[in-house]
């Protein structure tokens, strides 16, 4: 599909990425019986205050939140929440691609 490693941090954790797309793909060591879930969605979002913005308006409409927003080694600004299927959404500015 064209991408490139952005980031492999372990043997069993690998970030691939090609312009705006990008694919985090993680080795479970659960032990599966059954069909293999979707573990993860992100979606790019345009500035730190827009991470915020969207954190207040997920948390005013009672969407079930993970984590708060907060930095990472990597200049990233994110949080995590549930859609309603349980998934997890991330919402991630990440300067290379928040553009």
């Amino acid at each position: 599909m064209g991408m490139k490693i952005q980031w492999q941090p372990d043997e069993d954790n690998v970030y691939l990425t090609k312009g705006n797309d990008n694919l985090a793909l993680h080795r479970t060591t659960d032990n599966i019986k059954g069909p293999q879930h979707l573990d993860l969605m992100g979606f790019f979002i345009q500035s730190p205050a827009e991470v915020d913005k969207w954190y207040a308006f997920l948390q005013k409409h009672q969407i079930t939140l993970k984590t708060s927003p907060h930095s990472h080694r990597d200049g990233a600004y994110r949080f995590y929440c549930l859609d309603p299927d349980g998934n997890t959404v991330q919402l991630i500015y990440y300067p290379p691609y928040s553009k």
